[in-house]
C-alpha cells in the first residue's frame, strides 16, 4: 500500500493549471484567507510561482513588485506571465491577476513585474549585520526562536494560522490606547507546518509584519499595502541550505503622511545572512 502524505497549505494555495504557455488558472484556498480577501503575502507568492513554472525562464528571481490594484475575491482567477524581454543576464517578466467582475467580464485585481537574473561569483559583504536582540544569549548574540515564546493569531484571519511566528522585541499592543512610539518588530518566523524554504515561500515571509501605524500608533487603523517590491539576496542554493530553518524578520517604517506609510523588512537566516529585503508603501484611513 502506498502512503499519501498530506499537501503543504502552500503547495495548495500556489498550485496552477496552465494549458497555454503563460497562462494559468488558480483558485484562492481558505487556508491564506485574511479579513476581506488573501494574505497579500500569498497573492506575491502566486505570481511568484507563474514565472516560476514559465518554461522561458532564465536564472532565479531577483526582484518581484505587486500592485494590489483591487480586491480578488474567493474562487477561480486567471493568471498572465510574460516576459517582455531577455538579456544575457537578466531577464524582465510581467504579470496580472484576473478575475471575472459583477458582470463575469475579466477585471484585473493585481499587477506585478519580475525581474530574475543569472548569478555569478563576484566579491560580496553584508552592509547590514542581523542586529543583536537583547535577550538571553545564544551563540550568535541572538536569542534563539526556542526561547521567544510562539504568539498565538491575534485575530481571526486564518492565514496567521500558516506561519510559526516567535516575536522577539515589538508585538503588538495589548491595548490600543494612542501610547506607541516605534514600529519596529523583530520576529522569528517559518512556515506552519514547517516547509523547506524556497522562493515564493520567501516572498510571501517578506509580507509577513502587520501595518506598522498599528505599533506606531497603538491604533487599529484600517490599513492595506498598496504596493511591495521584494528583492531576493540569495540564490536557491543558499535558500535549500536554510531550508526549515527560522528566519529573523525585522520591520519598521519611515514616515507616515496624508494617509500612507511605507514600511522596510529585512529577512535573515540563522546563520546571520540576509536572504531577501523589501519595501512596500501601505495606506490608512483615519
Amino acid at each position: 500500500m502506498t502512503s499519501h502524505h498530506s499537501i503543504h497549505p502552500l503547495d495548495e494555495a500556489l498550485a496552477l493549471a496552465s494549458e497555454t504557455t503563460g497562462q494559468y488558472t488558480g483558485r484562492t484556498t481558505p487556508g491564506y484567507w485574511n479579513m476581506v480577501g488573501p494574505f497579500g503575502g500569498i497573492t506575491a507568492a502566486t505570481l511568484l510561482q507563474a514565472e516560476m513554472q514559465h518554461p522561458a525562464r532564465l536564472g532565479e528571481p531577483l526582484s518581484l513588485t505587486v500592485n494590489y490594484a483591487g480586491a480578488l475575491g474567493e474562487g477561480p482567477f486567471t493568471l498572465q506571465a510574460t516576459p517582455v524581454r531577455t538579456n544575457r543576464s537578466t531577464q524582465h517578466w510581467t504579470l496580472s491577476i484576473l478575475q471575472a467582475g459583477a458582470d463575469g467580464a475579466p477585471v484585473v485585481t493585481t499587477t506585478a513585474t519580475v525581474v530574475t537574473a543569472v548569478r555569478r561569483e563576484t566579491w560580496g559583504a553584508p552592509d547590514t549585520p542581523m542586529p543583536a536582540v537583547p535577550a538571553k544569549a545564544s551563540r550568535t548574540g541572538l536569542p534563539a526562536p526556542a526561547q521567544c515564546k510562539p504568539v498565538r493569531p491575534a485575530f481571526r484571519s486564518e492565514w496567521l494560522r500558516r506561519y510559526e511566528m516567535r516575536p522577539v522585541t515589538g508585538e503588538l499592543p495589548t491595548q490600543w490606547d494612542d501610547s506607541g512610539h516605534t514600529s519596529m518588530t523583530q520576529l522569528w518566523m517559518r512556515d506552519a507546518p514547517a516547509r523547506p524554504l524556497d522562493f515564493c515561500a520567501l516572498a510571501a515571509m517578506a509580507d509577513i509584519f502587520f501595518p506598522r501605524v498599528w505599533l506606531r500608533r497603538a491604533r487599529q487603523v484600517p490599513a492595506g499595502t498598496v504596493s511591495i517590491t521584494v528583492y531576493f539576496h540569495a540564490g536557491g542554493d543558499l535558500l535549500a541550505q536554510t531550508g526549515t530553518g527560522y528566519l529573523l524578520g525585522q520591520a519598521r517604517a519611515q514616515e507616515f503622511r496624508n494617509g500612507f506609510f511605507d514600511q522596510t523588512a529585512l529577512l535573515w537566516n540563522e546563520a546571520g545572512i540576509v536572504l531577501a529585503t523589501s519595501h512596500q508603501i501601505v495606506y490608512y484611513k483615519e
